[in-house]
């Protein structure tokens, strides 16, 4: 009998050690990783927040509110313009160059799609 139940024991004991340890929720929501789905009003408030930062002149503010309202809405033509020029203002020619590649591949007729094709033409 005894080992009957030493064999149940350590069968138990090794299916335990093989399992990986559950993580409890995140508490802080801010801490915890962001679910992004596709909302037109919380971009259109990114969006609204990052212009008054970039009036400001707080680009990097700007550019944090500019990249959210991409992840709400990523067919938003108007929030990849906005970060191109918060990003162009930061100095970070590369994540600019991105963000107005995006803007012309969604909007190629926008009323500003030729100025900036001219400004990439001219980074190359």
């Amino acid at each position: 009998m005894t080992r009957i139940a030493l064999a149940l024991w350590a069968t138990a004991a090794a299916a335990l050690c093989q399992q990986k340890p559950v993580e409890p929720p995140e508490e802080d929501e801010a801490l915890a990783a962001k679910e992004y789905s596709f909302n037109p009003l919380q971009a259109e408030r990114e969006l609204r927040v990052g212009n008054f930062y970039f009036k400001k002149g707080s680009y990097r503010a700007a550019a944090l509110r500019f990249r959210e309202a991409t992840r709400w809405n990523p067919k938003w033509a108007e929030a990849w313009l906005r970060l191109g020029e918060a990003q162009e203002k930061l100095g970070d020619e590369k994540a600019a160059r991105e963000a107005y590649l995006k803007f012309l591949e969604l909007a190629p007729k926008h009323r500003r799609a030729g100025e900036i094709r001219k400004k990439l033409e001219g980074k190359g």
